[in-house]
């Protein structure tokens, strides 16, 4: 690594510290992106379960680097994936799904581990590390920032009060895609502002709060690597009644199938 770049990891590492250490646990957090305009859009996954006792230190992590947006340049769209594997320990984690499990099982494969672990922290699906790793998720993140993105244009069409809502999706020129590859679009409803009082298992006892939990995920299409246009469409999500609108995260992400590297991606909220 070159001086320059060690520089700006080294403002990145601070920056994220300071903000941690401002945040006072238990005190109500910014709504996600917060992020300046400009920003570059970075997907940042975090696989982890309120079972596991390593693990409350990474949300932790993600909330405040969600809340703060410490990173210069980026715009960090959190994911927090509970998964499942952790259930049998005494505490079914209410948020654990066994989906999330089978696509860090993709990760699994994609990075050669041998088996999958918790807290795992992912940024752009290129870079893994230990949720708790806080200089390297701030350079991987200030690293992907730099990169070409595929400019990904979401916005909220028609909403019904207390169920769907229609989006627009638009993909720009695929930035970065690798010929045989195939760019598959991706939307990811997230709700932030949850929380669990976990009454058994490994964290009896303790609170904790947590950054934009996944809630659901599919894929809506494939992006074409010819034209300016690589997909549009009009999608109708379907937004559960036990979710609190205010908190819900409409993402949408353009991620290679088999290198799993996510070339773009944009958020917005849904109306009240």
């Amino acid at each position: 690594m070159d001086m320059k770049n060690a520089v700006a990891v080294l403002i990145v590492t601070v920056l994220a510290l300071c903000a941690l250490a401002l945040a006072v646990p238990g005190e109500s957090q910014p709504h996600p992106s917060q992020a300046s305009k400009n920003a570059q859009p970075v997907i940042v996954e975090l696989f982890t379960s309120e079972g596991c006792s390593s693990c409350p230190p990474a949300d932790a992590l993600l909330l405040k680097l969600e809340s703060s947006q410490p990173v210069p340049g980026a715009n960090i769209i959190a994911i927090e994936e509970h998964v499942d594997y952790w259930n049998h320990d005494g505490w079914t984690d209410p948020f654990s799904s066994a989906d999330w499990t089978y696509r860090q099982t993709d990760y699994v494969a994609r990075f050669k581990d041998k088996d999958a672990f918790t807290p795992q922290m992912i940024v752009d699906g290129q870079t893994q590390m230990g949720g708790g790793q806080l200089p390297q998720v701030g350079q991987a993140i200030l690293q992907a920032a730099t990169l070409p993105k595929t400019q990904v244009t979401l916005t909220a069409e028609d909403s019904a009060p207390h169920g769907d809502q229609q989006f627009k999706v638009h993909v720009g020129n695929l930035v970065g895609s690798a010929d045989r590859d195939t760019a598959e679009v991706w939307l990811a409803i997230t709700e932030s502002g949850l929380e669990s009082a976990v009454g058994a298992g490994e964290n009896a006892g303790k609170d904790l709060r947590h950054a934009s939990v996944l809630r659901s995920l599919h894929k809506i299409g494939v992006a074409s690597a010819k034209g300016e246009s690589a997909f549009e469409a009009s999608t109708r999500v379907k937004l559960k009644s036990e979710w609190k609108r205010k908190n819900i995260q409409v993402v949408v992400f353009i991620q290679e199938k088999k290198s799993m590297r996510i070339l773009g991606a944009a958020s917005v909220g849904v109306a009240s």
